[in-house]
């Protein structure tokens, strides 16, 4: 295989960075694919919430009503067309608004004490569900879980009718413990005792009253109580009622009412509803309520001119002896009466004039013309009149005061009685067709399905989400043109062994397991131990690679670094010597990681008398090179870890060192730290004829390659290429397949991205 040329780099760079901009679909489902365990995990954490949650919420209930409108007629014919054209609102839509008034609601709440909220204290999370599911006899309380009897368990039960307390600590939660034979203790929202009561008779203390009708429960079960403001109760239950019409200009409302408990709702909704019928029937009957009233008031009068009337008729008569009116004079009292009770009946028309219109207002006109005509002619019989004798004028004025007087009163009874059968008769033009009713056995809420589905779909879109996170943050190459198109050649793709981990770590493949093998160093060499593993192979491909490139080289050493930790540098070292040793040509490693060096665990031996020893002149070469069970293979060990690891680098010594064994082997292989890291790789590079670097898959992103090839150029070193390292088997086609790593445990290093 001959290694790339930098025009074949150039000829993948432009294709590629014309599909930058495009979604490789392959390539996202590989990522998915590979991170599915992520995923599982997710989705089934989420599914089991939510399956938790619908077993264990309190279910709702739904009361429903029906209430009927019926359409009024208009005031004056050929209205309701009028109406119709210009889109009138449906009679329905202004009972909505009066059903849903303060007044309605406020009725309800004042009847049901809606304004005091009083509940047993569950246990957090699971009390409530098993509360719910106790099903004992009349009275029974069940036994508390893990003696805790502080907390209801099912079979509670309190009625409290009547609540004061402080304005200050309105909708302030109190705490009321029940005790023995029906006895109570109030305390305030700090825990201080306010009072103890009896249940069926009123306690009041320090400000406080509480009156409660029932108590069932175990001495020493705690109930949370609170008292609304009443306007926030009845607000709470304004927003609370449902209330629309079914179907347009139908008249039909649907109320609609949820709550925990479905004789709770149903009473709610049974007591809007009838307060809202018999209001809405007073309000039918106001207009007659309110003549009723203004007749009464005028009757005391009017009787008392009647009988004014009659006595000075009768005492004129008595005065004057017996007169008789005659024919004449009879023709006209009647005419006159007549005019009298007309004018008078105008007169109490008025009186409901002034008390709905205003002057200008045409009815109130029309009774102006009517008064007019009515005065007109009680002139013109008033002038006749006065054509009669002195004795019959006198009477006749008599008698007629005393007929006006009967008739006016006479009328008015009769319109008081019948104002009186049209208050008491009203109708009204609502009426319920349906009475609160709840489904028991079908809550509106959970939708337990729904909810376990939903939750189940949001774990795995939450799950897709973090992985696609992740891989956006941490952008690994996963694919060598990405290499290749920065410049650095791609000599070989090394994939991960299966065979490795076995041999480094048992046969454990458990999470915890492997990701603590993502930083353990490798323990053993894998090309001694399984030399016909694909890893192998493909590290015989990249041997045939090297061969051409070291004929370019200055010398016969090769340097590995590579850009951080845990890229796997030291294996590809070790297993990439070990090969070219099998090959028949004599190999030297040297391991010149000074300060976290592993390499002597791969060969079974010891750090001592090593590279560290040699230059510092306490060990000559010959006795710090050891050879491996690996013919034609030799090793030099770190040695024993110095203080000053890059200035012992830039010693003489070191360049005398690398002098020394060249001549000796036909190939040295030196491992050094990430650049990135330290700088003993930039140190030792410039002795060196060529320089690889490892990157590891999905693990560098691709700015960081171009951070360390920019490290070496600063120091006048040239990489000669890369070798990605780990190549994993994927969906999208790039690798084998195993996946974990090995490393160092430098600091990381940070870099900026340039976008």
């Amino acid at each position: 295989m001959n290694s790339p040329t930098q025009a074949d780099t150039t000829n993948r760079a432009a294709p590629r960075q014309q599909q930058d901009d495009e979604i490789d679909l392959l390539a996202l489902f590989a990522t998915l694919w590979h991170q599915k365990l992520i995923i599982v995990v997710c989705t089934a954490i989420f599914m089991v919430l939510g399956v938790s949650y619908a077993l264990l919420a309190t279910p709702v209930y739904r009361a429903n009503a029906i209430v009927q409108v019926e359409e009024k007629s208009p005031g004056l014919p050929g209205m309701s067309d009028v109406t119709e054209m210009f889109g009138g609102e449906s009679a329905a839509v202004t009972e909505i608004e009066l059903l849903k008034s303060r007044k309605v609601i406020g009725t309800a709440v004042d009847d049901l004490h809606l304004d005091i909220l009083v509940e047993p204290k569950y246990f957090p999370v699971i009390g409530r569900a098993v509360a719910r599911r106790f099903a004992g006899e009349d009275d029974e309380v069940n036994t508390p879980l893990l003696g805790l009897k502080s907390y209801a368990w099912g079979g509670e039960e309190i009625e409290v009718s009547e609540l004061y307390v402080p304005a200050s600590l309105f909708n302030k939660v109190h705490s009321l413990v029940a005790g023995e034979n029906g006895s109570f203790v109030l305390f305030s929202p700090d825990g201080d005792e306010i009072l103890s009561g009896q249940q069926g008779t009123t306690a009041s203390a320090q400000g406080y009253s509480i009156y409660v009708n029932t108590l069932a429960a175990r001495a020493g079960t705690e109930f949370l109580i609170s008292k609304q403001r009443r306007l926030s109760a009845i607000i709470a239950l304004q927003e609370s009622l449902g209330a629309s019409e079914r179907g347009k200009d139908s008249g039909i409302i649907a109320l609609s009412l949820e709550d925990t408990k479905p004789s709770h709702a149903e009473d709610i909704l049974n007591v809007v509803a009838k307060t809202y019928l018999r209001q809405n029937v007073e309000r039918q009957s106001a207009e007659a309520a309110k003549s009723l009233d203004f007749l009464k008031e005028q009757l005391p009068t009017i009787k008392k001119d009647l009988e004014e009337a009659e006595r000075k008729f009768n005492a004129y008569q008595v005065k004057a002896g017996s007169v008789n009116i005659s024919a004449e004079a009879e023709a006209l009292l009647e005419q006159v009466v007549d005019i009298e009770s007309g004018m008078a009946e105008l007169q109490l028309k008025k009186a409901e004039l002034d008390r709905l219109y205003t002057k200008d207002h045409p009815a109130y006109q029309a009774w102006r013309e009517q008064m007019a005509e009515q005065r007109a002619r009680k002139q013109e019989f008033s002038e006749r009149i006065k054509g009669l004798p002195e004795t019959q004028q006198e009477l006749l004025g008599l008698k007629r005061d005393l007929e006006v007087g009967t008739e006016i009163y006479t009328q008015m009874l009769n319109n008081i009685q019948e104002l009186d059968i049209v208050r008491a008769g009203t109708v009204g033009n609502v009426r319920i067709v349906d009475d609160a009713a709840v489904n028991v056995e079908e809550p509106v809420k959970p939708k337990k399905a729904l909810i376990a589905v939903i939750a189940t779909l949001l774990g795995g879109f939450l799950g897709v989400a973090l992985v696609l996170v992740r891989a956006a943050l941490n952008r690994g190459i996963e694919n060598p043109d990405d290499i290749e198109a920065i410049g650095l050649p791609v000599y070989a793709s090394i994939p991960l062994s299966d065979e490795q981990r076995k041999l480094d770590f048992g046969s454990r493949k458990s999470a915890r397991h492997l990701r603590k093998l993502r930083n353990q160093h490798p323990t053993a060499l894998l090309a001694h131990r399984n030399p016909t593993d694909i890893t192998i192979e493909a590290l015989r491909s990249l041997r045939t690679s090297l061969h051409f490139a070291m004929l370019e080289a200055s010398n016969n050493i090769m340097m590995i670094s590579g850009p951080s930790p845990n890229v796997g540098k030291s294996f590809v070292s070790g297993n990439l010597a070990a090969v070219i040793a099998q090959a028949g040509q004599r190999v030297l490693l040297i391991d010149m990681d000074l300060r976290k060096g592993y390499m002597h665990k791969m060969f079974d031996m010891g750090p001592e008398d090593g590279v560290s020893d040699v230059l510092s002149k306490r060990v000559s070469i010959d006795k710090a090179i050891k050879p491996t069970k690996i013919n034609e293979l030799f090793i030099l060990p770190r040695g024993a870890i110095p203080p000053n690891p890059s200035e012992l680098l830039m010693s003489k010594s070191l360049t005398e060192l690398l002098e020394t064994v060249s001549g000796q082997y036909d190939l040295i292989i030196v491992d050094t730290p990430p650049i990135m890291a330290v700088t003993d790789a930039a140190i030792v590079g410039r002795q060196c004829g060529v320089t690889m670097i490892v990157a590891r898959f999905g693990l560098n992103p691709i700015k960081e390659l171009e951070v360390t090839k920019q490290r070496f150029e600063q120091n006048g070193i040239t990489v000669k290429g890369v070798v990605l390292n780990a190549v994993e088997r994927r969906a999208s086609g790039y690798g084998y397949g195993y996946g974990y790593g090995y490393g160092y445990g430098y600091y990381h290093y940070e870099y900026k991205s340039d976008k």
